[in-house]
């Protein structure tokens, strides 16, 4: 399958990778790596399945039945998204303690905040 050698090898590089170290980290050798980004061998669904968790892709990204890498089912938020959103979460709770809703400026300087925690204009 072509369209998979040519992920796995494009999956390989983008990330500067040599085919030794994905090799170990695989703990599948580097002749078999090299086998598979050539479409000399099918791939098995083992190693498949290794490189979708080692690249964070999804099975249907490397058989190339899709062309997002996230794939038709997976929800892939990246750990730095969820942590900004965390973040943004506790800070608008933060936000709401900070204010007396009994204040006439209160929903004034929320809004403001906000804005500011947004990244946006004031």
């Amino acid at each position: 399958m072509e369209a998979v050698a040519k992920r796995m090898f494009d999956l390989r590089t983008g990330v500067n990778l040599s085919q030794v170290k994905l090799s170990k980290a695989l703990g599948i050798s580097q002749a078999a790596v090299n086998r598979y980004e050539r479409d000399q061998v099918s791939v098995p669904d083992t190693v498949l399945l290794k490189y979708a968790d080692f690249f964070d892709v999804s099975a249907d990204y490397l058989l190339g039945r899709t062309d997002k890498p996230e794939g038709t089912q997976y929800k892939h938020q990246p750990e730095i998204l969820k942590k900004k959103i965390e973040q943004g979460e506790e800070f608008k709770e933060f936000i709401e303690a900070c204010f007396d809703p009994r204040s006439p400026m209160n929903a004034k300087l929320k809004e403001m905040m906000f804005k500011l925690a947004e990244g946006g204009d004031v």
